[in-house]
């Protein structure tokens, strides 16, 4: 575990002013603590491998050391190569490098799946004429490197992002083809939310004698209300319709769910109550996808609907309330989900819709929050939801509604009448 002094300014970093400018001009002062660590060492050329939960700033951590290398870098090789396991996430870096590089002058490309033919040309001409930074889905850059035009001679930085999420959607091989062609000498980053023993395996292949950062494993931030409600199906939307109406004044929130499927059944039965809502899935074209997610950044749409293969790829700040429709079947997926939210400091709620299969999902996400999860008893008109069952057996209803004590009062016989 890594432990930092708080509140470390940019201004203490050794970054170039054009940089600080930019930090400035974003409205930041002090750095987190994955940025206070991890930027020296970067600068420093040294390979990292950080274990650091979302929302702590971590993509700064990575881009700002590289931008500083990169100012006063006068051809267009391609110097730095992100890759990351979504689209999404492709997006939210690349318009993060265009932010923090207002001032600097360094040219960058995303290369992700889901366009038309005008977009897989510039991403040849990115990756065969040359940029700064390239980020890169695995599936879209494998593509693009079996036609032989891509020009990886002068990488010199590799950065792994979401590392995990990668491994877990069965992109090792896919990694391992694409850093055969990169230079054997470069520095490797490798980021992650967790350090399970198969992103040690990669790490001890592809980094060399790295400094290691662990901070806040897989802990929700602690400005995140967490509540739990043990539900049945059918009692599902009639909750949410509940919790909506608690806070009319919330104008953004995300819903979880671990299917595809379930995305378009939920959206229909908030509207059925009243609520306007959008969903978003694989299923949407990478258009319609980014018009979803630009209607809710600007709060047009109130309500979004999403699977967790989005809940590391959105990027947008003062989410209210997020609503785990179902508990996800990986328990480091609950940390990202309810990460949403109460993000830089800020407050937040987050809700879990427990049913009877999800049980055993919720008590691993207790044990790895190291917390129990406050159990909120269901509005009366709905009835009682199920009885919670444990590993060991054990079973308590937290729906029944508790008696009221009744207060007796007792006459002092002094003051009898």
């Amino acid at each position: 575990m890594t432990n930092l002094a708080p509140n470390m300014k940019f201004t203490e970093l050794n970054l170039n002013e054009s940089l600080l400018e930019a930090i400035s001009h974003m409205g930041f002062e002090n750095a987190t603590p994955i940025q206070e660590f991890a930027i020296p060492k970067i600068l420093d050329n040294k390979d990292i491998i950080a274990c650091a939960q979302t929302g702590t700033g971590k993509t700064a951590a990575f881009i700002l050391p590289i931008l500083n290398k990169l100012i006063g870098k006068e051809d267009t090789t391609i110097d730095t190569l992100i890759i990351v396991p979504t689209r999404e996430l492709a997006v939210q870096i690349e318009q993060e490098i265009q932010g923090l590089s207002y001032f600097v002058s360094v040219g960058s490309q995303a290369i992700y799946g889901g366009g038309d033919g005008k977009d897989w040309d510039i991403q040849k001409d990115a990756l065969k004429n040359g940029t700064d930074i390239i980020v890169a889905t695995p599936g879209k850059l494998l593509s693009h490197l079996s036609m032989g035009y891509v020009n990886f001679k002068h990488v010199k930085h590799l950065i792994l992002d979401e590392a995990d999420k990668m491994l877990d959607m069965g992109f090792l091989d896919d990694l391992e083809k694409i850093i055969s062609h990169l230079p054997k000498e470069h520095q490797t980053l490798l980021f992650s939310a967790t350090m399970a023993p198969k992103i040690r395996t990669l790490a001890a292949k592809i980094l060399n004698n790295p400094e290691e950062i662990t901070l806040s494993i897989s802990k929700p931030a602690p400005g995140v209300s967490q509540n739990l409600y043990l539900t049945y199906d059918n009692q599902k939307i009639p909750v949410i319709k509940h919790i909506l109406e608690q806070k009319p004044e919330y104008t953004s929130i995300i819903i979880f769910t671990s299917s595809k499927i379930k995305v378009s059944e939920i959206v229909q039965g908030l509207r059925k109550n009243g609520f306007k809502s959008q969903g978003i899935s694989s299923n949407l074209t990478q258009t319609e996808r980014e018009e979803v997610l630009r209607g809710f950044r600007s709060k047009r749409i109130r309500i979004l609907v999403a699977t967790d293969v989005m809940s590391r790829g959105i990027d947008i700040k003062e989410i209210n309330m997020v609503i785990n429709y179902d508990a996800p079947h990986d328990a480091e997926d609950y940390v990202h989900r309810i990460g949403r939210t109460a993000r830089a400091n800020t407050k937040g709620e987050a809700y879990t819709l427990v049913n009877e299969k999800d049980m055993q999902k919720m008590q691993r996400i207790e044990k790895l929050i190291e917390a129990e999860v406050p159990r909120q008893i269901l509005p009366e008109e709905l009835g009682e939801g199920p009885t919670w069952k444990t590993n060991s057996g054990s079973s308590s209803n937290f729906n029944k509604k508790k008696k009221k004590k009744k207060t007796v009062y007792k006459l002092n016989p002094r003051n009898k009448e």
